[in-house]
């Protein structure tokens, strides 16, 4: 089934026929397209219409209008790899480079697919009270996880820090890293224990520690939000300073700055209202005819098959996929749509007349329903032409509290076209 709001857009989009234009089939979805898929300039009403139409298809309330559009720290960096490994799953070619080895481990793939929202968060420990933390034996963190959409379930959470290579320490040393939650605050700190490991003074690379069971609690229970503390001992239990062992912070380089990221699946199912059936009962009342008295209709389909045979459509006229691409970089909307820059969606038109080709992909109640429409047109309409086969696209983009989302939407893309 099409959604609604697609069909709703798609009618606007060739209503305007801002959007429609011919494209190569070997269609990619590179950051290399440099020239406007506009047949014409949009007015300024005929773009309100279109932006309001998208994002009802996206599920966003509004525009969003971030504070912060920074590319190029660790967060965004981290999504743009996943965005990029979840349309190599779809045989698109990757549409940004990133700089440095790929941050994506297999089990954040695994992760990926089994989710259809990806959501990073910004620590919200500003730099002067990081300073602050500067010099002591740990560091803290808080997410703020309100932008959390109402029926998304945390199946994955994960902090991850940077650490780099210590130079002053030796490459055999061993420390022990620990990530806690806090329960309490000063004066009486209470700390749970969430995940730790043990890292060695030569290692490099993000340490990844497991939320997840934590982001659910505070999910639901969001005033137990507190944030979390990591802290750092010795292989002989000293407490340390987590900057000597290599752990990079708020005042590292930005590629390298701490987030925390959450896979999320939706939990619930939204059922569809039951349509009137007031239409089916009217159609109820007209019985098929003869077109000739006195005629049997099995001999008038097998006249009316013979007459046609010979005659079928041109395939230019038949029902079949043609070329529709939405551009968001033409809506205006670079400035918080990191990618893709647009999607080719395509639509389906063409006439479903008797007799119906292979290529039309018709079903058999679409021929059947044929060749009584050629019987007698004024009891039972034509086929439709529409998509038999859809597929989905992930989009990227900044939210209003400049986190990074990467999204999945189903039934975005017509991949095939038939009568129905």
């Amino acid at each position: 089934m099409i959604p609604v709001q697609l069909i709703s857009a798609l009618i606007v989009a060739c209503g305007y026929s801002a959007l429609a234009h011919s494209m190569q089939a070997n269609f990619s979805l590179d950051n290399d397209i440099q020239s406007s898929f506009l047949q014409r300039r949009l007015k300024s009403q005929e773009r309100r219409e279109m932006q309001r139409e998208i994002l009802s298809i996206l599920g966003l309330p509004h525009r969003p209008r971030p504070l912060l559009q920074e590319r190029h720290t660790a967060a965004p960096m981290f999504m743009l790899d996943l965005y990029n490994n979840a349309i190599l799953e779809d045989s698109y070619k990757p549409a940004y480079t990133t700089p440095g080895p790929p941050m994506v481990t297999q089990q954040d793939s695994r992760f990926l697919s089994d989710a259809d929202m990806v959501m990073s968060f910004v620590n919200l420990v500003d730099l002067k009270e990081d300073l602050r933390l500067y010099h002591q034996h740990h560091r803290e963190f808080r997410f703020d996880l309100s932008r959390i959409p109402p029926g998304e379930t945390v199946t994955a959470a994960e902090l991850r820090i940077y650490k780099d290579f210590v130079h002053e320490r030796y490459e055999n040393e061993t420390f022990r890293v620990s990530v806690f939650q806090v329960l309490q605050q000063q004066p009486k700190r209470e700390l749970y224990l969430l995940d730790s490991r043990v890292v060695w003074a030569a290692e490099e690379g993000w340490l990844v520690f497991d939320l997840t069971v934590t982001t659910n609690l505070w999910v639901i229970n969001p005033g137990q939000n507190l944030g979390l503390q990591l802290s750092l001992e010795t292989a002989y239990g000293e407490r340390m300073n987590p900057r000597r062992a290599g752990l990079v912070g708020s005042t590292g380089p930005r590629n390298k700055q701490p987030f925390m990221v959450a896979f999320l699946k939706a939990s619930g199912f939204h059922l569809r209202s039951v349509r009137s059936a007031s239409g089916n009962k009217q159609r109820g009342h007209h019985r098929s005819k003869n077109p000739k008295p006195g005629v049997a209709p099995s001999q008038v389909a097998l006249k009316t098959a013979e007459s046609a045979e010979g005659s079928s459509v041109d395939p230019k006229q038949g029902c079949k996929k043609h070329e529709l691409y939405v551009s968001f970089r033409d809506l205006g909307w670079q400035d918080w749509i990191i990618a893709p820059e647009g999607y080719a969606a395509y639509y389906c038109e063409g006439e479903c007349v008797f007799p119906l080709n292979s290529y039309m992909n018709a079903t058999n109640h679409a021929i059947v329903q044929t060749l009584v429409h050629f019987i007698n047109p004024e009891t039972v309409p034509k086929p439709c032409c529409a998509p038999t086969q859809l597929h989905g696209i992930s989009v990227l983009y900044f939210d209003d509290s400049s986190n990074v989302i990467l999204k999945k939407y189903r039934n975005m893309v017509v991949r095939a076209c038939g009568c129905h």
